[in-house]
């Protein structure tokens, strides 16, 4: 009888156990936990019909059954005029004299070290020494790298477990270096910083789809950008479903960004039944140049605060400052000497390894902090964070070095300073010397760039240059780089990539050429326009 029981009991617990077997492979293989086979069929047939298959010989995936959010996105700065540059390269390279020119400028995109900027000694010192630790014991190191680069590269080594830079680390950043960040933070602004919202990112571009993913859920959800407007938004919003809500600068004032044409905006796209969710600020300008005065950004934060909107700062450039009368502030820096805390607004802050004086582009570095959200959404962040695992070690450390860079007295200072000052005032005269040349061109107006890495002039197209813009379906602008790339190799970007005022046109050059390639940029550039102008002279 017991021997009888004791199988029994066997027999139970294999079939529970096969039970729970069969529950969990029924998990793993369902879009959803265990359903009845009613509430099955009512989740199938709610579905849309699918599409038929392919039919035989023809592609599985064609423009019609793709994503169509993903042909709505577009991304102006690595467009069509920079295919047709990179052809024209090749061509170069494979049969020089093939063309009125021997190189190819690219001054589409903010690429420094691609135009010949050199990296920053210190970062690389410190980079080298982090990515090969061995050295760190051995004598000559001591002659090769500099006291303070070979001390911070132990500090930030002791940071990572197992001194290993190929590693994964926690998903927001390894800890030290966010400590790293937020005292630096702290040290620009005045105001504490908690690492714990720091999150760092393969350069700033991930944190802003990071945040249109967050804060999109339908076409109904709109998200204020300005016009003109770097073109990362206007394509995460695109990808993520949303609606991009326009407001327009004030090319009049300078780029200037009027409360009133924000309130106008704001209230058009709630009218029309879209939920306004954020608004985005570049600060310094891109691609406009412009640098906000402090009275303005709380202007801004004012408005944020009264109408529940995020701020979304975009302030890759924060380093980026030309002219004497301006001065770079933090959206966090201008709310908290308001009296304003998390409670009282929701902002995210954005910063990148790839602008500055450092022009990091290729190290993929960044970082957003977060404040203002309630720790249910935090923690709703931190799981999309986590999906991508970790942002690259060499960017996490390198954002770490751009927020506390070598400081006064410390052996690599003034080699640092140099190198610091030559490149931002290299920047500022080269900016004044292209700003000059537009300016003086024939229908040519350009405001001057008060900070970041571009100009955007306002060109005033003949109407005959409109009407064959036309007849080749082309937009006037667009018109306009073709042809100043075929005759001059010099590669900019089309204004209707970024966005503008309707019947006005523009194009972004970079001031990124090195200062000794900047005459050859004007004389190139002012030898076309000429011979543009009377080409299509009404």
């Amino acid at each position: 009888m017991r021997r009888f029981a004791a199988e029994r009991a066997k027999d139970l617990i294999r079939s529970q156990s096969l039970q729970r077997q069969n529950r969990r492979r029924y998990c793993l293989l369902s879009p959803l936990f265990p359903l009845s086979s009613r509430s099955q069929s009512r989740f199938l047939s709610s579905a849309s019909a699918p599409d038929p298959p392919p039919a035989m010989g023809s592609p599985p995936v064609t423009l019609d059954t793709i994503n169509p959010k993903v042909l709505k996105c577009e991304y102006a700065v690595r467009g069509e005029i920079v295919s047709i540059a990179q052809r024209l390269q090749q061509e170069l390279k494979e049969n020089p004299g093939s063309h009125p020119f021997d190189e190819i400028l690219y001054c589409n995109i903010g690429n420094p070290q691609s135009l010949g900027q050199q990296p920053i000694t210190f970062f690389r010192e410190v980079l080298a020494l982090c990515d090969h630790p061995s050295i760190l014991d051995k004598s000559e190191t001591q002659g090769l790298f500099s006291a303070d680069a070979i001390e911070r590269a132990w500090q930030i080594l002791d940071q990572i477990p197992g001194r290993a830079t190929g590693a994964y680390s926690h998903s927001q950043g390894i800890k030290g270096l966010r400590d790293a960040i937020a005292a630096g933070i702290e040290a620009r602004d005045g105001f504490p910083a908690d690492p714990n919202d720091i999150f760092l990112t393969d350069g700033a571009s991930p944190a802003v789809h990071m945040m249109m993913q967050l804060l999109t859920r339908s076409e109904s959800d709109g998200i204020l950008c300005p016009i003109p407007q770097y073109p990362l938004y206007s394509a995460s919003i695109a990808l993520h479903g949303g609606t991009l809500v326009p407001y327009y600068l004030d090319e009049e004032a300078g780029w200037g960004l009027e409360m009133s044409e924000l309130q106008k905006q704001l209230d058009s796209a709630r009218s029309k039944g879209i939920t306004v969710r954020a608004l985005v600020v570049i600060n310094p300008g891109n691609p406009t140049g412009q640098v906000l005065a402090e009275e303005n950004q709380q202007q801004i934060v004012e408005f944020c605060k009264k109408e529940g909107l995020v701020l979304l700062a975009d302030e890759v450039y924060q380093e980026n400052i030309y002219v004497p009368d301006k001065q770079f502030h933090s959206f966090k820096k201008i709310a908290h000497s308001m009296g304003y805390g998390d409670n009282d607004i929701s902002l995210v802050s954005f910063q990148s390894v790839s602008k500055g004086y450092y022009g990091e582009c290729g190290k993929r570095g960044g970082y957003m902090e977060v404040t203002g959200f309630s720790a249910d959404v935090r923690e709703q962040i931190y799981k999309v964070a986590s999906v991508n695992l970790c942002s690259n070690i060499t960017g996490q450390i390198l954002a770490s070095l751009v927020m506390n860079p070598p400081k006064v007295g410390d052996e690599s200072y003034e080699s640092y300073r140099e190198e610091r000052d030559g490149i931002l005032s290299s920047l500022a005269r080269r900016a004044k010397i292209l700003e000059n040349a537009f300016n003086s061109l024939e229908g040519i107006t350009c405001n001057r760039a008060e900070g970041a890495m571009y100009l955007f002039p306002r060109i005033d197209l003949p109407q005959k240059a409109i009407k064959a813009a036309e007849a080749v379906k082309t937009a006037p602008d667009a018109f306009y780089c073709r042809r100043l790339l075929d005759a001059t190799g010099i590669v900019v970007v089309a204004g209707s990539g970024f966005g503008q005022v309707p019947g006005t046109w523009h194009f972004r050059c970079t001031i990124l050429p090195q200062e000794d390639k900047i005459p050859a940029v004007v004389s190139r550039l002012t030898e076309f326009h000429k011979k543009f102008m009377d080409e299509f002279r009404d």
